[in-house]
């Protein structure tokens, strides 16, 4: 049977109308003296940590300055639960939120860890759902959404390549059990939940082992 293309749209999987926020400008500048408060985890270069068995976090650099603001705000307002972070954003005022943020931005993008010692199986896989999905389980590609190469696609949707494998992990199955909700429509959630847990770890360790960079 011929495979017909088709879109998120066409699915009425994404809507932005309405979604933005009104947010005063970063300035970056300022945004360095704000990102002291998160150097011991996410590193003085924005790279994060990526831990075996614990908490991983995030990289930072070069992430998208809206992106970026729009997780704050909704760790502040509780529609994503991130006890780690809860008191760190508690602390950011909207102008805070916007300096640091656009401080991030203008960082250039690490690599990401957790990829390294992948087997070739595992790889393989988790390049098929990035770049191709699984249609048998009706798996949209990561790339779909997050642009070419996965390094972002607007506010909406974050770079992804070069990210941390266990951050990429936690997050999918946080979306996957619903522990994180803060997705338009439910988007990564849909998908997440039609993914088993090996499929989570591949991509996971795929996406960290590609180059990062940012759209």
């Amino acid at each position: 049977m011929k495979k017909l293309p088709v879109t998120l749209a066409a699915l009425g999987l994404v809507t932005y109308a309405g979604m933005a926020v009104s947010a005063p400008a970063g300035d970056a500048s300022r945004g360095k003296e704000v990102a002291n408060l998160c150097v011991a985890c996410h590193q003085p270069d924005g790279s994060g940590m990526n831990l075996e068995g614990g908490e991983s976090w995030p990289g930072l650099a070069g992430m998208n300055a809206e992106y970026f603001a729009k997780q704050i705000r909704d760790i502040k307002q509780g529609t994503r639960l991130s006890p780690t972070m809860a008191p760190f954003a508690s602390m950011l005022d909207d102008q805070k939120t916007a300096d640091v943020a656009a401080y991030y931005s203008q960082l250039e993008p690490t690599a990401g860890k957790g990829g390294e010692n992948a087997d070739p199986a595992t790889l393989k896989r988790g390049q098929q759902l990035a770049e191709q999905g699984d249609w048998s389980k009706y798996i949209v590609s990561c790339k779909s959404c997050h642009g070419p190469g996965n390094r972002g696609a607007g506010e909406a949707f974050p770079g992804i390549a070069g990210q941390h494998a266990g951050y990429i992990e936690a997050q999918l199955k946080a979306w996957k059990t619903g522990a994180r909700k803060n997705d338009p429509q439910d988007l990564m959630g849909s998908i997440a939940r039609r993914m088993s847990d090996d499929d989570i770890h591949a991509v996971a360790v795929w996406l960290a082992s590609q180059k990062p960079g940012n759209n």
